[in-house]
C-alpha cells in the first residue's frame, strides 16, 4: 500500500503505533481482504526495549505468546516460523527452553515488520480530527490518512518519579542501560532504583563486575521485599477471557484498588534471577565483603546533584525514619507509563474517560463514545487487569479487535479457557 493523498478512499482503520501488540494486529490483519488499513510509527525500524538487551535476558512468557500464534497458529508470521527461515528451528528444539532471549525476540518481531505491506515507518502523527464519521490521521511527512477507525499502539513511556524530575547529572532510566553502562562504570558508586525484573537484571550485571570496576553497588526498592513473579498455573488463569469478563464488571473503584495489589503479578522478578542473584552475592562475597547493600522499605522522596554526586533523600516506611544516600551514578529502574498522545486533542470529546481521568475501555477494548470507533493496546490494567500487558493476550485483544473492525469473526475468540471460576 502506497502513502494516501487527503483525497484517497477511506481506509478502514489506521494504526498509530507499532510495538509488539500492534505489530501483531498487522499481521493477522494482512491476509484479510475484507480490511484495507496502515500503521503509522515514527521510529526509523522495529525496537524494542534495545537498551536491556543483556546477555541472557528472556521473555517472561513462552514463545506460544509471539505476534500470532494463539490466534491463527497457521500464520506465516509465527516464531517458529521465523526460527525456520533463520535455521535456528532444530536448535531452539535442542535448547529445551520455551522462553525466547530478548534479543531473539526484537529480531523476530523486525522479521515480521519487514515482510509486511501495511507498515510505515519514519512517520510521525502530528494530528487526529474527526468529521463526518472519518477520522483524518494527520503526519509530519505531510500525508493525510482518512479512516473510520483508530487503533491506538503507542506505547508506554519511561516513567520519571516525581523525586527526580528536574534533576540535573547524568542520571539514566533503565530503557538507555546498555548505551551508558561503560560510561556508568567508571563512577565510584552507582544506586539502582527500582524492584522489578529490569532492576534485577541491571543489579546481576553490575554486580558481576563489581570488583573488575570496583564501584560500591547500591539496590534500593520502595517494596518490602524483592519479591518472584507469581507464575503458578491456576494464578495464570487469571489471563484469560472469563478472568477479563470478570474484573471488567466490577465496579471502578474495586478494580482500581485491586490493580495495587495485582503487581507481583506482572511486575515481579523472575524467581531463578533471585536466586542467582544470592548465589553470586554469596560467591563475591568468599573474599570479603563486598561494596554492595540491598535496601528495601525505602521511598525516594527527593533526590538533589551537585559537584557529580546525586543526594537521595530516604524514608524507610515500616519504620518511619529518613536517611541518605550519596551516590555518583544513579540507574532508575522506574518502570513505564502511559501518557495521552497530544496528537490526540482535537477528538478528546469523543474519547471516554473514568472518574481517575484515565480511559475507560469496553469490554471490547473500544475507549470512543461509539462504542467501537477507537481501540486502544495495553495502557488497560485498570479495566482488563494483568490481560493488558500481556504478551500471551496480545493476539486475543487483536482477533477481538478485527472482529469489531469486521462486524464479524475472522480468528475465533475463545470465551472460555479456565477450570476455576472468578464471578458467584
Amino acid at each position: 500500500m502506497t502513502a494516501l493523498p487527503e483525497a484517497s478512499p477511506v481506509l478502514d482503520f489506521v494504526g498509530i503505533g507499532l510495538g509488539p501488540f500492534n505489530l501483531g494486529l498487522a499481521c493477522l490483519t494482512e491476509p484479510i481482504e475484507e480490511l484495507n488499513g496502515v500503521f503509522l510509527d515514527s521510529k526509523p525500524d522495529f525496537e524494542w526495549h534495545a537498551g536491556m538487551f543483556l546477555d541472557g535476558a528472556h521473555l517472561q512468557t513462552p514463545f506460544m505468546s509471539d505476534l500470532v500464534t494463539l490466534a491463527d497458529p497457521t500464520s506465516p508470521y509465527s516464531f517458529l516460523n521465523y526460527l525456520k527461515e533463520k535455521g535456528r528451528l532444530y536448535s531452539f528444539y535442542i535448547r529445551e527452553n520455551f522462553y525466547p532471549l530478548r534479543v531473539e525476540y526484537d529480531d523476530y518481531c523486525r522479521w515480521a515488520a519487514n515482510k509486511l505491506t501495511s507498515v510505515r515507518f519514519s512517520t510521525t502523527v502530528t494530528e487526529v480530527t474527526y468529521e463526518d464519521g472519518v477520522y483524518a490521521v494527520r503526519t509530519d511527512t505531510g500525508d493525510t490518512y482518512p479512516a473510520r477507525h483508530l487503533v491506538l499502539g503507542t506505547g508506554t513511556p519511561p516513567y520519571i518519579p516525581e523525586a527526580c524530575e528536574g534533576l540535573g547529572g547524568d542520571f539514566i532510566h533503565n530503557s538507555r542501560y546498555l548505551a551508558t553502562k561503560a560510561e556508568l562504570q567508571r563512577k565510584r558508586s552507582i544506586t539502582l532504583v527500582g524492584s522489578g525484573q529490569s532492576a534485577a537484571e541491571i543489579y546481576h550485571d553490575l554486580l558481576s563486575e563489581i570488583d573488575v570496576h570496583g564501584y560500591r553497588l547500591n539496590w534500593v526498592t520502595r517494596s518490602p521485599r524483592f519479591f518472584p513473579l507469581e507464575y503458578t498455573k491456576l494464578t495464570l488463569e487469571m489471563t484469560s477471557p472469563e478472568y477479563i469478563d470478570y474484573f471488567h464488571a466490577l465496579p471502578e473503584d474495586t478494580r482500581y484498588r485491586i490493580t495495587a495489589q495485582q503487581k507481583g503479578l506482572f511486575k515481579g522478578i523472575d524467581g531463578e534471577l533471585i536466586n542467582e542473584i544470592f548465589d553470586l552475592l554469596y560467591q563475591k562475597n568468599l573474599g570479603g565483603p563486598i561494596q554492595t547493600r540491598l535496601l528495601t522499605n525505602s521511598a525516594l522522596n527527593s533526590a538533589t546533584y551537585e559537584n557529580g554526586t546525586y543526594t537521595l533523600a530516604l524514608r524507610q516506611e515500616e519504620q518511619g525514619k529518613d536517611y541518605e544516600l550519596d551516590s555518583e551514578g544513579l540507574v532508575l529502574a522506574t518502570g513505564y507509563q502511559y501518557r495521552e498522545p497530544e496528537f490526540l486533542k482535537p477528538v478528546r470529546d469523543r474519547l471516554r474517560y473514568d472518574g481517575h481521568g484515565n480511559f475507560d475501555l469496553g469490554r471490547n477494548y473500544a475507549i470512543d463514545v461509539t462504542g467501537r470507533g477507537v481501540f486502544l493496546q495495553n495502557a488497560g490494567v485498570h479495566t482488563h487487569s494483568i490481560t493488558s500487558p500481556d504478551l500471551g493476550m496480545g493476539a486475543y485483544r487483536n482477533a477481538s479487535i478485527i472482529r469489531e473492525l469486521l462486524g464479524s469473526e475472522y480468528y475465533p475468540v475463545e470465551k472460555t479457557i479456565a477450570f476455576q471460576e472468578f464471578a458467584v
